[in-house]
Formats: C-alpha cells, sequence, structure tokens
C-alpha cells in the first residue's frame, strides 16, 4: 500500500529535522504503507508567492490568508531533502519527496520558469482556485450561494485540461475536489470525464483517489472519488493512486485499505 498524498510541514513551525521526519515514517509504518510520498504546498513559499496574484486580488480574506501562509523559501525544504537523501534506502518504507503545485491558468507561464529551477521526484499539480476564487476555502464557503454551480464545475475541468496539457505534472491531486462543500452539479459531466482520462494517459500522469475531503472537510461526503468518474478513469486504465491528503501525522495513511479497495 502507498500514500501518495502527505503534506510534511503544514500547520508546524518547528522548521525541518530529523526528529521530525521520522515521525512520518514510524507513522507510515505503523499504518502499513510501503511506500509515501511527501509534499509541501507552494504557497507557503516566497519563490511562488507571484504565481498566486489572481487569488491575492480576488478579495481581502484571500490576500490576508495567502500572504499570512508564506512561510519561508524553499532552499530550506531543498536542503533538509539533501540531508535525507543518503538515509532513503534505510529506511523501512519507500519515500519520495515532491509539491504540490497550485495550477492557476492565468500565471501559468510564471509558473514553468519557477518550476524548471528545481528537480523533484514527483510534481501533483492541482486547483484550488477558479477565475481567482479560492472555491475550497472554509472561511468562503457562503460565496458558492452567488455562483452557478454548473458553470464552475465545467470551468474547473477546463483548467484541469490545461494542467494536464501544460506538460509541468507528474500526477493530477483530488480530481473531483470542488465537491468539498456538497454542492454538485445538475449537469452531466461524462464527457468531461472522459476526456480527462484522455489528457491523463496521453501526459503519463497519475491520478489520486484521495480521502481528503471526509478527512478533513466532513465524514458525511463520499469517500474518493465519485463513482462515474472513478469507473471511466478505471475503464481507460488511467493510472490511479491511493492518498490520504494527510495535513498532519496522525492522518498519515487514513483511509487508504477503502481506496485501494475501491480502485
Amino acid at each position: 500500500m502507498r500514500d501518495v498524498h502527505v503534506h510534511f510541514l503544514h500547520g508546524a513551525k518547528c522548521g525541518y529535522s530529523m526528529e521530525f521526519f521520522d515521525s512520518y515514517v514510524k507513522k507510515a509504518v505503523e499504518m502499513g504503507l510501503e511506500e509515501i510520498y511527501l509534499l509541501e504546498h507552494t504557497h507557503h513559499f516566497f519563490e511562488f508567492e507571484k504565481i498566486y496574484t489572481p487569488c491575492i486580488e480576488y478579495n481581502h480574506t484571500q490576500r490576508k490568508w495567502l500572504t499570512s501562509d508564506l512561510r519561508g523559501t524553499i532552499e530550506d525544504y531543498l536542503h533538509f531533502i539533501q540531508s535525507i537523501k543518503p538515509l532513503i534506502g534505510k529506511l523501512p518504507i519507500k519515500i519520495n519527496f515532491g509539491l504540490e503545485v497550485c495550477y492557476i491558468p492565468e500565471t501559468s507561464g510564471k509558473l514553468i520558469n519557477i518550476l524548471k529551477q528545481y528537480c523533484f521526484d514527483f510534481l501533483t499539480g492541482g486547483i484550488h482556485s477558479i477565475n481567482g476564487w479560492v472555491f475550497d476555502d472554509p472561511s468562503q464557503k457562503e460565496l458558492w450561494h452567488n455562483v452557478n454551480v454548473n458553470n464552475m464545475y465545467h470551468r474547473y475541468y477546463e483548467i484541469m485540461f490545461e494542467l494536464c496539457d501544460s506538460g509541468l505534472f507528474t500526477g493530477l491531486a483530488h480530481p473531483d475536489s470542488i465537491k468539498c462543500f456538497g454542492y454538485n452539479p445538475t449537469c452531466d459531466l461524462t464527457d468531461q470525464y472522459h476526456k480527462l482520462a484522455i489528457g491523463l494517459n496521453k501526459n503519463n500522469m497519475y491520478t489520486e483517489n484521495n480521502g481528503g475531503l471526509k478527512l478533513r472537510y466532513n465524514p458525511a461526503l463520499e469517500l474518493g472519488l465519485n463513482n462515474n468518474l472513478l469507473n471511466i478513469l478505471k475503464q481507460n486504465n488511467v493510472k490511479i493512486c491511493t492518498a490520504s491528503d494527510a495535513h498532519q501525522i496522525n492522518d498519515i495513511g487514513a483511509y487508504i485499505r477503502e481506496l485501494e479497495a475501491m480502485i
């Protein structure tokens, strides 16, 4: 079993250390995992601040959140990875280091220039905003009342197709996380799902059966991918990996057995 979406330092202010890293390895082994993908959100690093301009300019709430959530330079993360690399083969599980990168069409050109400076084991692309609005921010949940839900879903997948064809990413994070607050479309998205499957295969990308919404948003939400999307991805032989989307140590490996059984 493996967990391909584990946030390494989210919510922690202590900085990188072997003790902190060892606690991740210990928990992963305890959960019966054979491999984990450790990643950081790009919005924590000063080097990526410019790609978030549409979100920062959208409203005061997002500007305050994004500027306050910047924690430092990516160089600290890179230096820690290099210090760990000699130990990787001696650990009881396989470890991969990467980033969860927010894909924002308006600033994709800047993103390309930033990412080409670094070399990671993997890069997972994720969509967290549409037209500047961070739609999965709990503090802005009420804004869903003011939008056309069907239009939002269509735009969400249009951006996802661009993400896949950008050539930047190894994987696609949580491809239906737009359902985070339970706003579901009334339109049929079957064509979009088939197009997504084609795009993932064409670009040799994996995607996730991710339990993060049930884990962190609402335990009443369905676990992982919706049935229609999951079935279409499977029919098209898309590579699907299990992911907890853990944002704290105790959540590593959460729901992985159930997510694997769905696949």
